[in-house]
């Protein structure tokens, strides 16, 4: 069975003081809730060790908006108690859990990193999804850094933490779930919550080197969550593996009464036994290998395949339907309804928001009515079309972006003002958003300046399970998400 990982398993900084050393790779969410149940590791062992990791390591990445630490140390000492008298809420049950700053938490107001959010939207209660992650005893460490409402890129001179990459410090984290990503990749929490409009969860699991999963579109309810595009927003996990992606997603999924988009469709964990025989995956080149993509994605993409592969897959060329109209289609849909969402306060309140979001929401003022029902029809031809592909092939797998993270100098033009024309040019995950099938990224290998490449798999809509069994297949033969940044060490150091 082929291998594409030899290098040591690094365990993120003080890991290896709360959890037993018997367990190989005890960074993950699995490993750390069988540690907790073996009784080898406590909950408030775990979050200390989030806590240290946060206060080494956040002052350079900008990973948080807000911590939580005291009210999450009674949480986690809560959670110590219960599982002590055998009350045992689950597979997040004492987990460091992170939340991305457009999800309201009791805990704090949310910002959704603007200075035009009102403080008192949803001020003292959660959001549903992070109901259930309490209700799950989950430990909420704080509040992650995003882009302004979702959308846009960072800017030095805004009043918020400038995200930057676990890897290379130099470079950008990935956006919006920027915080999350980070966090993940550093120790600071072992999951976290992430929302995708064109690949806000994916990009950041990309850059950051961890996993990250876009349900299918509905499976997770929104109430709570400030939006940004309302029929084309998600919300899932981000973390170190697809097993621990998908015991999050165990957690959020399900019928809310309160948000009429969510489907009542739980999602059940798959037995994970590693074999692929008789997996049909599908693969994508065309489109997604650009000139001046790095050079070491076609390695690492083959190498991958051949993982696949030699686990049982047989492995067809496909071509994803629409691919150009689907895309321009899911741009307009967002700027459309964002900028509906928007248009009062921009009106009013034009310079408090921040040039990367109106520079892109103001492009929905030329998308006229007839425009957005024409970008929405294509849509739905499209995703009969690429529902067909699914008749003949189970998964479908392409490279989440073209190249590593950019470097934070080259996210704005020569004029200072940000530029989301580098992340069209790099990323494939906006033409996911545009079809209601869930997407999985995975880390596949590293540029030869070190930064991650990612792997995309979409499957049918609300085949999650199937996902997921093939991520933890492939990671269960291979070691990219368990690599540690070297900055990590040096930060911890």
């Amino acid at each position: 069975m082929p291998t594409l990982f030899t290098g040591p398993v690094r365990p993120g900084p003080d890991w290896s003081r709360a959890i037993s050393t018997t367990s190989p790779h005890p960074y993950t969410l699995t490993d750390a809730a069988a540690a907790l149940r073996a009784g080898t590791v406590t909950s408030t062992g775990l979050l200390e060790a989030a806590i240290a990791a946060a206060d080494r390591g956040d002052p350079v990445y900008g990973a948080y908006l807000r911590r939580f630490d005291e009210a999450a140390r009674e949480s986690a000492a809560r959670a110590d108690a219960e599982l002590a008298a055998g009350q045992d809420r689950g597979p997040l049950h004492g987990i460091p859990v992170g939340v991305k700053d457009v999800f309201a938490a009791a805990g704090g107001p949310t910002t959704a990193q603007s200075r035009v959010l009102d403080r008192a939207w949803w001020a003292g209660r959660d959001a549903t999804v992070v109901t259930r992650l309490v209700a799950a005893g989950a430990v909420l460490t704080g509040k992650t850094t995003t882009m302004e409402f979702g959308c846009g890129l960072p800017e030095e001179r805004d009043p918020f933490p400038l995200p930057r990459n676990p890897w290379r410090p130099d470079h950008w984290a990935g956006g919006s779930s920027s915080g999350t990503g980070i966090g993940v990749a550093t120790g600071m929490f072992l999951a976290g919550l992430g929302s995708d409009t064109a690949g806000s969860i994916r990009m950041p699991a990309a850059f950051c080197g961890v996993s990250g999963l876009m349900p299918t579109y509905g499976r997770v309810p929104g109430t709570g969550c400030v939006p940004l595009a309302y029929s084309v927003d998600r919300i899932g996990p981000l973390a170190r593996s697809a097993r621990d992606c998908a015991a999050v997603l165990g957690v959020l999924a399900g019928p809310d009464p309160v948000d009429p988009e969510c489907a009542s469709a739980p999602f059940h964990c798959p037995d994970f036994d590693g074999d692929l025989t008789g997996l049909r995956i599908g693969v994508v080149r065309e489109g997604h290998f650009p000139d001046g993509r790095d050079p070491a994605l076609d390695g690492a993409f083959s190498a991958a395949l051949t993982v696949l592969s030699g686990l049982g897959a047989a492995v067809r060329e496909v071509v994803l339907p629409y691919r150009a109209e689907l895309t321009t289609a899911v741009v307009a849909v967002i700027t459309s309804e964002a900028l509906a969402h928007h248009r009062g306060g921009l009106s009013r309140r034009w310079h408090e928001y921040g040039r990367g979001f109106r520079g892109e929401v103001a492009n929905g003022a030329f998308v006229s009515g007839a425009d957005y029902v024409q970008a929405q029809r294509v849509r739905r031809i499209a995703q009969a079309a690429v529902d067909r592909i699914f008749g003949e092939v189970d998964v479908i797998v392409c490279p989440t972006a073209s190249g590593g993270a950019p470097h934070v100098d080259e996210l704005a033009g020569p004029d200072g003002v940000p530029d989301s024309g580098v992340l069209f040019r790099l990323l494939t995950t906006p033409y996911w958003n545009g079809v209601a099938n869930p997407v999985l990224a995975v880390p596949m290998g590293f540029t030869a300046d070190g930064l991650p490449l990612s792997l995309q798999l979409a499957g049918r809509p609300y085949a999650e399970a199937e996902l997921v069994r093939v991520g933890e297949a492939y990671q269960r033969v291979t070691g990219w998400h368990l690599r540690t940044p070297p900055v990590v060490a040096e930060v911890a150091a």
